[in-house]
């Protein structure tokens, strides 16, 4: 029996467009954005995949793209019952939410704004490091919620943000805490986990696998 994870990063969001550290702060997606949460729902109704359950952050730009997607992919009565939970939303920069990038490097430096962005234990000020995300949020929630029913077979959608998909591959064990800052999910992308009888075989992107 094979079954997949698909985990979908929220499309654009207006604060992405303008540079800014998003984090907790709850912005709608851009009129791109919805393009590629469309494009998503295109390619996942190409791959004919059907998902069982859809699980998406609390924040509108991951449920916007859940929508949409599922929409774009015939599954639009899914919407319904979407689960939606806090555990799944993007890392909290702290101090550094709604401030734009580049002028945070003159700032700080860029050093220091590299560290508090892609170590995997600091913490921008007030705010919560990658492994906050990973061991206080996302893998209690993926443990008690998710997993069982990825090992009971089940397709599974989970549309969320950067950070957090990024702290699910280090809990399947795709990436580890050394290597994860070399990881980037691109937006609107669908990135395939599969597994076969509960055993990982295979992981890809659903453009790529489409493409070959």
């Amino acid at each position: 029996m094979t079954n997949r994870l698909v985990l979908l990063r929220h499309g654009q969001s207006q604060w992405n467009l303008e540079n800014r550290f998003t984090g907790f702060h709850d912005v709608d997606l851009s009129a791109k954005g919805e393009e590629e949460a469309k494009a998503a729902g295109a390619l996942i109704a190409k791959a004919g995949i059907d998902f069982d359950t859809v699980f998406t952050s609390t924040l509108k730009r991951a449920a916007q793209t859940a929508e949409l997607a599922l929409t774009s992919a015939g599954q639009g009565a899914k919407i319904a019952t979407m689960i939606r939970h806090d555990d799944l939303r993007e890392r909290d920069y702290g101090d550094l939410t709604g401030l734009d990038k580049d002028e945070t490097k003159q700032k700080y430096g860029e050093e220091q704004v590299h560290i508090w962005r892609r170590s995997y234990d600091v913490r921008p000020p007030g705010g919560e490091s990658l492994k906050d995300v990973v061991e206080v949020r996302v893998r209690p929630y993926y443990t008690s919620v998710i997993k069982p029913l990825v090992e009971k077979g089940e397709d599974v959608l989970i549309a969320a943000h950067g950070n957090s998909l990024r702290a699910l591959l280090i809990i399947l064990g795709e990436n580890t805490p050394e290597n994860i800052n070399q990881t980037e999910i691109p937006t609107g992308s669908p990135l395939v986990i599969e597994f076969e009888n509960g055993i990982r075989v295979a992981k890809y992107y659903l453009s790529e696998k489409l493409a070959a």
